[in-house]
């Protein structure tokens, strides 16, 4: 049996072009003469995609030809009980980085890493785990991560979180590390670009691209070399790296992986949407280099990352579910399949997906939406508008040829559309059946975006502050681009989740920049309000969110500027309003900046404009931490102070608040109940 499993293994790690390291004999003292020599490995060490009896190493190591490694995985931080060893090979062709697939480990146990060169020079250790056994009925912890800028943010949350787990029981110690995106941002400013700097934030100096392409004031890359060198500016951040030694990831790219506002293999920059099929595969290729993701390679070289040739040919057809059929589009996309599912003990099973690659355009970015939108209701879209466009040729009845707003008459360019998606065909075939045939306790949904609706209800605005909504009823704040107004789609799955009786269904989720916590329904009233899980979305590592956005760029004498911020005499900033905006409607915001009193502006909330909604913070960084059981989830949500410097203590710093939201485990045909608690600083008006 052991000789079919490791047959197996060997041809897994080809597949996913690593070596192999199997643990097949009893575990003896290292015979490496290893010294740490970490400027030889200026990126550190990595572990990723843990199993019960497996994971996945990486490391980088530059050289002048190809450098012979050989890694090591030990029992113990002193190396005395080495149970696995391999040879690995950096070579230029994968920029000098390395993966090596270990196998045959034991279930949840802990172990450390090294890579060694043939002179003795050593990386860094790495720590890393394995998963429980899949009947395993510990609990789980994790946590879950997104949006690191370190062009102009410090990664103070790295810190805290490896400063607390280092001092947790072993009991409570995070298993692993989801991070959902934006692990870099390929726009990129050089100082001169914006002397003054982003906000009070200062830009550092990160790389200079070899190629690049300047648009407007910032640079992004435009070959796989441009992508290499944003990875390794990252990952030369002492923070990010300590977080990759001592957790296994669990990555999954967002937009800034490839280009901000892409989807399949389009860019749009400077206000033009192109198509740019050779840097989608670049991006792809990067992005494999450097995170240890189990995910299949192309091409039959089993070291490195064979990549498809493509040409950057004119997008202009496409099927029913809005995917570009041009056959460059398509390989480009397919050039690397990510969207997989972890398993993690008797009460965890991980399903991460991909929401850029397959997904059909974003309508409300559209040219043609411009006319919903004006200065007089920033950030607000009829929902109307935004249902119609989503619904596209699937609206109920027939989609009309036009809609109203503002009394006229203006033409609904969606009408003959297939309806949004985000996950595309394919992949949410895929999801939809690993929801249904997972067994674990809780099936938790890795979503890269968020899928709480957005929405506030400036219908119910008072005469004379501002002229008339020209909406019929509720806005969408913020346009759209993730799940939260791709209600088709979503409504289809929360559905399957209802028919088939699915319990223990939640979802965690980055790229707002804010943290969110709520319930996954699939339309608010005055539809039927009916949820079937529970939602969490994580603040950012370090990314500015839309509360800094707002305090320096939000009018200060624009009549609506109390439903965003509301500026008091003595404070050094002004309060973020619009998590009440979001939460309980224009004329709780109203209330609250005439007189301060939370208690009495709550009492004129709207009841029916954010019943999904018990918690929201749109300024908030940090991170999150999720621990489930047989009887209940819970996540955690541990928010920093604004990461504008990088903490001179250990600890990363101070903590704003922590906050815990639970749900117990419902039954099938119950509704999910979710409970919060405060347990250290101020939330302010997120609660």
């Amino acid at each position: 049996m052991r000789d079919v499993n490791r047959r197996k293994f060997l041809e897994a790690a080809a597949a996913i072009g690593a070596s192999l390291a199997w643990s097949g004999a009893a575990a003896s003292r290292s015979r490496t003469a290893w010294r740490e020599r970490r400027e030889l490995f200026p990126e550190g060490v990595a572990s990723g995609d843990p199993t019960a009896d497996s994971v996945l190493l990486w490391t980088r190591c530059p050289g002048d030809a190809a450098v012979p490694l050989r890694a090591e995985i030990a029992e113990d931080p002193d190396f005395v009980r080495v149970v696995a060893t391999a040879p690995a090979m950096a070579t230029a062709a994968s920029d000098w980085t390395t993966r090596v697939l270990v196998a045959g480990l034991k279930p949840a146990r802990e172990y450390w890493y090294r890579f060694t060169r043939a002179d003795g020079a050593g990386s860094r250790i790495g720590r890393t785990l394995t998963a429980p056994a899949n009947d395993d009925p510990r609990a789980v912890h994790f946590a879950f991560v997104s949006c690191q800028n370190v062009n102009y943010g410090a990664q103070n949350a790295w810190r805290r979180m490896i400063f607390e787990d280092e001092r947790a029981a072993p009991a409570d110690r995070l298993g692993f590390v989801l991070h959902l995106g934006d692990f870099i941002y390929e726009l990129v400013w050089y100082p001169e670009d914006r002397p003054k700097g982003m906000y009070d934030r200062r830009i550092t100096e990160i790389l200079r691209f070899v190629r690049g392409e300047k648009v407007s004031d910032f640079h992004v890359p435009l070959d796989v070399d441009d992508y290499r060198a944003v990875y390794r500016a990252y990952l030369r951040d002492p923070d990010i790296q300590d977080a990759r030694a001592r957790w296994p990831f669990v990555t999954m790219w967002d937009n800034h992986e490839f280009s901000w506002m892409g989807w399949q293999s389009f860019a749009k920059l400077g206000g033009k949407t192109f198509p740019a099929q050779s840097r989608k595969v670049a991006a792809n290729q990067a992005w494999f280099e450097y995170q240890t993701a189990r995910v299949p390679k192309p091409g039959a070289d089993a070291t490195i990352f064979d990549a498809p040739q493509v040409e950057n040919a004119a997008i202009t057809a496409f099927d029913d579910h809005g995917l570009g059929q041009e056959p460059n589009n398509l390989t480009a996309i397919d050039s690397l399949r990510a969207y997989r599912a972890i398993r993690w003990g008797r009460h965890v099973e991980l399903i991460v997906t991909d929401e850029h690659s397959f997904r059909s355009e974003e309508p409300s970015g559209r040219d043609e939406a411009k006319p919903f939108s004006s200065d007089a209701f920033p950030e607000l879209v009829p929902q109307e508008a935004m249902e119609i466009w989503d619904a596209g040729k699937a609206w109920p009845g027939g989609a009309p040829a036009t809609i109203r707003h503002d009394g006229a008459d203006l033409p609904n360019f969606q009408r003959e559309a297939p309806p949004q998606t985000v996950l595309g065909a394919r992949q949410k075939t895929w999801f939809l059946d690993r929801l249904k045939r997972s067994r674990a306790t809780w099936k938790i949904w890795g979503s890269t975006l968020g899928t709480l609706d957005w929405r506030a209800d400036p219908q119910n605005l008072p005469l004379g502050l501002t002229r008339p909504w020209p909406g019929a009823g509720y806005a969408i704040f913020g346009g759209g681009g993730d799940h939260g107004t791709a209600w088709v789609e979503r409504g289809d799955i929360y559905d399957f989740v209802a028919k088939n009786r699915i319990t223990g269904f939640a979802t965690v989720a980055g790229d707002r920049h804010s943290f969110w916590a709520g319930f996954s329904a699939k339309a608010l009233p005055p539809a039927r309000f009916e949820p079937v899980g529970v939602a969490f979305v994580t603040g950012s590592i370090s990314a500015p969110g839309l509360v800094e956005s707002f305090e320096y760029g939000f009018p200060k004498q624009h009549p609506l500027r109390p439903l965003f911020l509301v500026d008091r005499p003595g404070s050094e900033r002004p309060e973020p309003s619009v998590n009440l905006l979001l939460r309980h409607g224009v004329r709780t915001c109203l209330d609250y900046a005439a007189h301060g009193d939370l208690d009495r502006a709550k009492a004129v909330s709207n009841p029916d404009n954010a019943p999904h909604l018990r918690f929201l913070d749109l300024g908030g960084h940090g991170y999150a931490v999720v621990r489930a059981d047989g009887k209940a989830i819970e996540t955690t949500f541990v928010c920093i102070p604004r990461p504008i410097t990088r903490s001179a203590t250990p600890d990363g710093g101070p903590v704003r608040y922590r906050v815990i939201h639970r749900a117990p485990l419902w039954r099938p045909g119950e509704p999910p109940r979710l409970e919060q608690r405060l347990v250290e600083g101020d939330a302010g008006l997120s609660l």
